[in-house]
């Protein structure tokens, strides 16, 4: 809506919006009246699929439009329709307001697992109509809307209803069209008490006020626990000042997807340190591709130490050199939460192999190491080899399989000897994890209570 600011695009929206077909009583009114409508619909034992393509047929013709042949086809692959279906993916299909309408009929009798609404060019009149349906008939668990960028103010009216409302929606895909102020301000209030888990809002320019009015509401959130944020094109510290925020205040969130976007090291500063501040929260940060140098890795060697939470972590694709491994050398050694390491395309040749041969010689927890595309000679392989002889926790260290030039015909064939023998020694590893996991508990003290004598008073118990 160009020539307009936010607030009279959204008034000139809800003026063009049509009447919709799908309306709201009270909260209780509407509790009461979908139980029935779920008693109605799904235990009608007599509704078969043919009842339900010819109704959705009959209403296309109602509204004047031909029968989508992608959504019959999915029609008749489904068994049971008193049961979730799997999936109904119209993505990339032409779904004008009519086409939006039409499929109400399948939307009363069938209910889907995953709906895919991707590039559907949705128009916003079309798009607020069903989604108004979607949350009426709990269509879906997951839901696709990516790529439409004419959802307009009603269409993220209706999504923002969706996502307070819904009781069974918990993941929801947003990409690739503009986080405008009004989307990102009805979104954010969504949030604030929806029971969603996982969003997905990457290459959504959600940058400086969008970004800061989503964090707000983040911050109070108790129920996403995966957020993947990539190519938003961040500002550098002031983005990743707010994003630091999010992670001071919101204890909930369990994967944070950052990749893709200029981080910078003063950006990394500042991420490092609100990770001090989560204590049972953040398990996976992926930090790829974020234009993080070596330098970076200063802020990283602080917090290293210190994490008790964060399983994984990814740097790849960040310029990072022998220098920023040699770096985290020591809080490598010492950490004891990291099980996954990527290390994919970071300018690493074998002087940082044998820096990470050392670090997995004192680790005894870090499970997968990722060092692909990296300049990882024979020597380095050598080095990484020895590492993993004292090493028995890793059972995953991805290299590039094919061979690197070698001046030496004797040291390429050395190197197809060494990713063999890496190969195997991962394999030992993940076959000892694997029987130490299978092998049973030894009893605990209620346990032992029962089959050995009580101990005297005088003597101390043995902890549980």
């Amino acid at each position: 809506m160009t020539g307009h600011s936010d607030e009279e695009a959204a008034s000139l929206s809800m003026k063009q919006c049509r009447e919709k077909r799908v309306s709201f009583p009270p909260d209780e009114e509407m509790v009461s009246a979908f139980v029935e409508s779920e008693v109605e619909l799904r235990g009608a034992e007599s509704l078969t699929l043919t009842d339900v393509i010819l109704a959705y047929m009959q209403s296309c013709e109602k509204h004047n439009v031909p029968p989508n042949p992608k959504a019959l086809d999915q029609l008749k692959q489904i068994n049971c329709v008193t049961d979730r279906a799997r999936c109904l993916d119209l993505s990339g299909e032409r779904l004008d307001y009519c086409s939006c309408e039409s499929l109400e009929e399948i939307l009363k009798s069938v209910q889907f697992d995953f709906i895919s609404l991707r590039g559907a060019e949705l128009e916003e009149n079309g798009a607020s109509s069903l989604l108004d349906m979607f949350l009426y008939y709990g269509s879906a668990t997951h839901l696709d809307v990516s790529s439409n960028s004419g959802l307009g103010f009603s269409g993220w009216l209706s999504l923002s209803h969706l996502l307070k409302q819904s009781g069974c929606l918990w993941r929801l895909d947003a990409c690739n069209m503009p986080m405008v102020d009004y989307a990102a301000q009805t979104l954010s209030k969504a949030l604030l008490t929806s029971r969603l888990t996982v969003l997905h809002l990457e290459n959504t320019r959600l940058s400086g006020k969008p970004l800061f009015t989503l964090v707000g509401a983040l911050k109070k959130n108790t129920a996403l626990q995966e957020l993947y944020l990539c190519e938003n094109n961040f500002n550098g510290y002031q983005d990743s000042l707010q994003l630091g925020d999010l992670l001071k205040y919101n204890s909930i969130l369990k994967i944070l997807d950052l990749s893709n976007n200029p981080i910078t090291d003063s950006g990394l500063e500042e991420i490092c340190d609100a990770l001090s501040f989560q204590k049972t929260g953040l398990k996976t940060l992926i930090l790829s591709n974020n234009q993080i140098t070596h330098l970076g890795m200063s802020h990283l060697q602080k917090i290293l130490p210190r994490l008790k939470t964060l399983e994984t972590l990814n740097l790849d694709k960040n310029n990072l050199e022998n220098r920023g491994i040699h770096t985290l050398k020591e809080s490598l050694m010492i950490n004891r939460s990291l099980l996954q390491l990527g290390l994919a395309s970071t300018g690493i040749t074998c002087e940082g192999a044998v820096t990470l041969a050392e670090i997995l010689a004192e680790n005894l927890k870090i499970q997968r190491l990722d060092i692909r595309h990296n300049q990882v000679l024979t020597g380095g392989l050598m080095a990484l080899t020895l590492g993993l002889k004292i090493n028995h926790t890793l059972i995953s260290l991805d290299l590039d399989q094919h061979l690197k030039e070698e001046k030496d015909e004797f040291l390429i064939e050395t190197q197809k000897m060494l990713l063999c023998r890496i190969s195997d020694l991962c394999a030992a590893n993940a076959a000892a994890s694997e029987e130490t996991a299978q092998r049973p508990a030894p009893p605990n003290v209620a346990d032992r209570s029962a089959t050995t004598p009580s101990l005297p008073n005088s003597l101390p118990r043995p902890n549980s």
